[in-house]
């Protein structure tokens, strides 16, 4: 595995795999790397020739400055994990290769829309914006002709596919399904910051959206995400929101559609805000209970 610091020299190295006639898939990451990562290594290594991933904390994502502060770091065993999934070339820039200019003197804006505006966008004021201008660097760095992000962040890879379309960027990106522990609950590098309990009661959001979709059929929505909070706080959890929405533009709903659905949970356990979700195909892939 290739390490890269320098947007220069990345650049020159993928223009000579590009030459050679070589498919580049990109796997951009924040690091506090785990399986969930992996299998992204894994699908883009199945699918294009040279594998590139990055890590990088964005500080224009956070809108919450004590969340930055305690992002996971873990440099040393994310390398180690990604030489042994035999990832071909690792970015790693600093804040100032990524942002010459200073991320106090960007005025990008992306016109994201509705999907910009709902559920993480309501609660996490510019988080969008700063995704959006991270990502599109990366892209015009990397160059990939395929990206691959994970399910879990579902309305993150909703926003990338509109940044697509916005940029023109010819890349085809990939969305790939969740991975979770053995117990249901969502691999995510925040769970690091769980204490044994609370990693323990985490698995409510997970046992939570399987009674959504038990229940679909049987309750409104609106009772439906009713009782769905309240379960997640009577384990403990600040809920930020329980929803179901068309999966194809974030549309919340209040009563069932004929197409493909996402229940979506943010809820918060202690310091730690933790996010999830499950893709319903559509009515009647849910069998009467």
């Amino acid at each position: 595995m290739y390490l890269f610091k320098q947007v220069a020299d990345l650049r020159e190295a993928l223009e000579h795999e590009k030459k050679a006639g070589k498919r580049i898939g990109f796997v951009p990451t924040m690091g506090a790397l785990h399986q969930g990562h992996i299998s992204l290594i894994r699908q883009a290594k199945a699918l294009t020739d040279i594998v590139v991933c990055s890590i990088f904390v964005n500080p224009t994502q956070f809108n919450d400055p004590k969340d930055f502060e305690k992002y996971p770091i873990t440099i040393k065993e994310d390398i180690l994990k990604l030489n042994d999934a035999e990832t071909d070339i690792l970015f790693i820039p600093s804040v100032a290769e990524m942002y010459p200019e200073g991320v106090n003197g960007l005025h990008l804006h992306y016109d994201f829309g509705y999907v910009e505006t709902v559920l993480e966008g309501a609660f996490r004021k510019n988080h969008f914006q700063g995704v959006g201008m991270v990502v599109h660097k990366l892209l015009d760095i990397v160059q990939p002709h395929d990206l691959f992000m994970g399910q879990k962040d579902f309305q993150q890879c909703m926003i990338i596919k509109r940044l697509l379309e916005i940029t023109g960027i010819p890349s085809t990106l990939h969305i790939c399904p969740t991975l979770r522990e053995n117990d249901g609950l969502a691999m995510s590098s925040r769970n690091m910051r769980l204490s044994q309990t609370e990693r323990q009661t985490a698995t409510q959001i997970s046992r939570t959206l399987t009674y959504m979709k038990e229940q679909l059929r049987q309750l409104p929505f609106d009772v439906l995400k009713q009782n769905a909070r309240k379960q997640l706080q009577d384990a403990g959890f600040q809920p930020d929101y329980v929803e179901i929405a068309d999966t194809d533009n974030l549309q919340l709903l209040d009563k069932p559609i004929h197409k493909e659905m996402v229940m979506l949970i943010a809820a918060k356990l202690g310091e730690v805000r933790l996010i999830d979700n499950m893709i319903i195909p559509s009515m009647a892939s849910i069998p009467l209970s």
